[in-house]
């Protein structure tokens, strides 16, 4: 390829990034996502799904006393694809689409007739979230699925992906999707440059499950990516081709 195929591919690459730049985004959807001061969250909401881990707990229960395999006290177990798990006393529990709390309860009631309990609560039952994400993709040095807590900021995120020189850290997207047929997905754009150098915070807003957050390239950035694409194979191509020719 000559240099003024080169240069075309280069026209051709900018012409088309000026007439895709505009992202969809809408500066009124960040009134769909909450301020970590606006939401009260607790584990008590979690929905259980496998692969969560749940650690079930009882000072009464001797089964649930001994050490686990993640734990000192209590009984550690990675729910099962059915929705399941096991405990030796009660047999097998379906768990999913459960709260901590609710599954507790379960168990409870299930151990009342093999132990005396007093108490309101006398089985505990935590969770290590295995089954929830949220994705930051694009340009950033950690991209893809991340656990999610229910404590996720947008700073938070795109700070712990750490975007890379190629980011266009003033527009990123945050996506909020839906699957319902009759409603949009909620996109805003986030200037994470202004965020961090000028504490603009109007911005840093709590994500929800399933929740995306994209990192584009700058236009440059954009080109290199590009260029990199077309020239790469070709300069593969010749250097194979001196390396055939030296043998």
């Amino acid at each position: 390829m000559n240099c003024r195929a080169i240069l075309r591919c280069m026209l051709l690459v900018v012409f088309t990034l000026v007439l895709s730049g505009c992202f969809s985004a809408r500066p009124e959807d960040v009134s769909a996502f909450l301020r970590p001061d606006q939401a009260h969250v607790t584990g008590d909401d979690y929905i259980l799904q496998a692969p969560d881990v749940v650690m079930i707990m009882s000072s009464r229960v001797p089964e649930l006393t001994r050490s686990g395999s993640m734990s000192s006290i209590g009984m550690t177990q990675v729910i099962r694809p059915d929705g399941m798990i096991s405990l030796e006393s009660v047999g097998e529990i379906m768990v999913a689409g459960k709260t901590p709390r609710q599954v507790a309860e379960i168990i409870s009631k299930r151990l009342s007739e093999l132990y005396k309990f007093t108490g309101e609560h006398p089985v505990d039952v935590r969770v290590t979230n295995q089954s929830k994400f949220y994705y930051i993709l694009g340009q950033v040095q950690r991209p893809g699925a991340q656990i999610f807590t229910g404590r996720e900021t947008t700073l938070s995120a795109v700070s712990k992906a750490v975007p890379n020189v190629r980011a266009w850290e003033e527009a990123i997207q945050v996506i909020r999707p839906t699957l319902a047929l009759d409603q949009r997905p909620m996109i805003f754009e986030l200037n994470f440059k202004k965020m961090v150098e000028h504490g603009d915070m109007s911005k840093n807003v709590l994500l929800q499950e399933g929740d995306i957050i994209y990192v584009p390239p700058t236009i440059l950035g954009s080109i290199g990516l590009t260029l990199e694409e077309i020239l790469g194979p070709l300069f593969q191509s010749a250097s194979a081709a001196r390396t055939l020719g030296v043998d």
